[in-house]
């Protein structure tokens, strides 16, 4: 299907008419139609400054000879949604994005698409989207925030949170925490760590689907404008040639896109969407391989908040083209794929330098030898669970301690900043999954109220939710299967001891085969926490972390 279906030809006068009412003239209609989503809206910080990157797309479609049209896609801020109910309607929020998506593109029959996106859900909303509508299609995000300065240190967002645990341990007072409020998110933009929404804009480039630059280049920079219309022009070419998301986002693809999360030490939600655009692109993309990936591949960069370095350092250092040429070295990336440039990997990627040692580790000079995420099983986690492990203190790589178990993340938090955790605990934080959640929360603020209150080293949070890309320290997520079904997360009682060997990908508590029997026989379902609207449709159909979170229709 094209434009033509609902523009070209008497059975179409009555739609001609519906595009005189917008205002359109008989040239633009003999130009193919190139729909842009615009994930434009004034509550999310990395997207208050979509408008201006949609115009510049808007230049470049019509500077190649095509006629722009937007219409939108809605956006949820992580941070502002952080903490309370509010969460549970952020990951939710991707599956609404690509089924929106698709009903405008095919609803109005769009020759090509160019996809405005750049915070959390956003990018693999879109990125499902595409694969599932398969028209050319071009990613140019809303790029990264600079920085933030507090004491001519530079910081982000998982500082804030964490200063609010400080503040909790009497160690930072009112007065510091609000000159980080006032700070430490200086512009517009995506946070400026490596988190979420960062590392699937890096991610699309991996994939192909993004021009260079677009993980990297600063929302504020004039460059980002640029590459806006460059997109707007390149579209035009893909239509040309018919080179469509399907024949970029192949297999081997999503191989490369594993291998260079690795390199980045990407949000461990990658971990999550990569399966789900992967399932929409016709693959099914096993977390388990995750290991056998990193353990080949080294971990080059420690962006916050695993170090000290940020977005606008690695856009400097030569950006995700320079990492993947850094990887190529040792032939560790399928090289012959074609992308969106029209050029392959191999093409894109040749001559990319690593202008700055110290943010790009050169391949021969790695912060480790395997990969900055890590796929853990056992007992606790029979079909797996993941951690960022570039983000955790060497001390708690392997570690046994007493379980402290809690039924929602709220109950948690209470708890740490109460000062019942004590070095040792292991916090559990269960029926926060994508069903029993519903909408699998992130867990920032328990993890930075560790952080915050110098509990980082000794203490280890395991939930069958997840983590948002500010996380860092012993966090692991995504426990599958999950309590709400019945996982053994939801057996583990207080006191248990946990066993984490984040080496060994291991992850168990000791128990008997006996008293595990004896405790599942004893464990009832619970009754959903939301039984109405979107929330509940979802819970109906979502499936575990391990897949994705993808949404499947129940079986009768």
């Amino acid at each position: 299907m094209n434009s033509d279906a609902v523009k070209s030809g008497i059975q179409q006068a009555p739609h001609r008419s519906l595009f005189n009412a917008l205002g359109l003239t008989q040239e633009e209609l003999r130009k193919p139609m190139i729909g842009i989503v615009s994930s434009y809206n004034e509550i999310v910080p990395g997207h208050m400054n979509l408008d201006k990157i949609v115009e510049a797309v808007k230049l470049g479609v019509a500077m190649a000879g095509g006629t722009p049209i937007v219409f939108p896609a809605i956006a949820v801020c992580d941070g502002i949604a952080m903490g309370h109910t509010g969460m549970k309607y952020s990951l939710v929020t991707r599956d609404l994005i690509a089924d929106s998506t698709e009903a405008m593109a095919m609803a109005h029959a769009f020759d090509a698409l160019v996809m405005v996106p750049n915070c959390d859900k956003n990018v693999p909303g879109l990125l499902m989207a595409a694969a599932r509508i398969n028209i050319p299609t071009v990613f140019v995000s809303g790029g990264p925030m600079l920085a933030g300065r507090v004491h001519g240190e530079k910081t982000s967002l998982s500082s804030m949170f964490e200063a609010v645990g400080a503040y909790s341990a009497g160690k930072m007072s009112e007065e510091e925490v609000e000159e980080y409020a006032c700070k430490t998110c200086p512009t517009a933009g995506s946070c400026s760590g490596m988190y979420t929404a960062n590392s699937m804009n890096c991610l699309t480039e991996v994939l192909g689907m993004g021009l260079q630059g677009n993980g990297t280049i600063p929302a504020v920079y004039s460059e980002r404008i640029r590459l806006a219309k460059h997109a707007g022009m390149k579209i035009m070419e893909l239509y040309e040639k018919n080179i469509r998301p399907k024949d970029i986002m192949t297999e081997k693809a999503f191989l490369n896109a594993l291998t260079v999360d690795m390199a980045l030490g990407c949000s461990t939600n990658s971990m999550l969407h990569l399966p789900a655009i992967a399932h929409e692109a016709g693959y099914d993309l096993n977390v388990d391989i995750a290991n056998e990936i990193s353990e080949k591949t080294p971990n080059l960069c420690h962006l916050a908040p695993a170090g000290h370095a940020y977005m606008e350092d690695l856009n400097e250092a030569g950006g995700v083209y320079a990492v993947m040429n850094e990887l190529n070295k040792k032939s560790l990336l399928y090289t012959d794929l074609i992308t969106v440039t029209g050029k392959t990997v191999g093409e894109n990627i040749e001559g990319c330098l690593n202008r700055n040692t110290d943010i790009i580790r050169p391949i021969e000079n790695p912060y480790s030898e395997t990969g900055g995420i890590a796929v853990l099983k056992g007992n606790l986690a029979p079909d797996s669970a993941v951690v960022k492990r570039s983000a955790v203190a060497p001390e708690m790589m392997k570690h046994e301690g007493p379980a402290r178990v809690f039924d929602s993340e709220d109950d948690a938090i209470t708890a740490i900043k109460g000062g019942k955790i004590v070095p040792g605990d292991v916090v559990i934080i269960r029926y926060e999954g994508p069903k029993g959640g519903p909408g699998m929360r992130e867990m920032l603020n328990p993890t930075s109220a560790i952080m915050g209150m110098g509990l980082g080293s000794s203490v280890a949070l395991i939930t069958d939710g997840r983590f948002s890309g500010a996380s860092r320290g012993a966090s692991i997520g995504h426990v599958s299967p999950e309590a709400a079904v019945g996982g053994n997360i939801a057996l583990v009682e207080e006191g248990d001891i946990i066993q984490i060997d984040i080496n060994a990908n291991s992850l168990n508590f000791k128990i008997s085969e006996e008293e595990l029997e004896k405790r599942r026989s004893n464990w009832k379902p619970r009754e959903p926490k939301i039984t109405t609207g979107y929330l509940a449709r979802y819970a109906s159909m979502v499936t575990s972390g391990n897949r994705g979170a993808i949404l499947e229709i129940p079986k009768k």
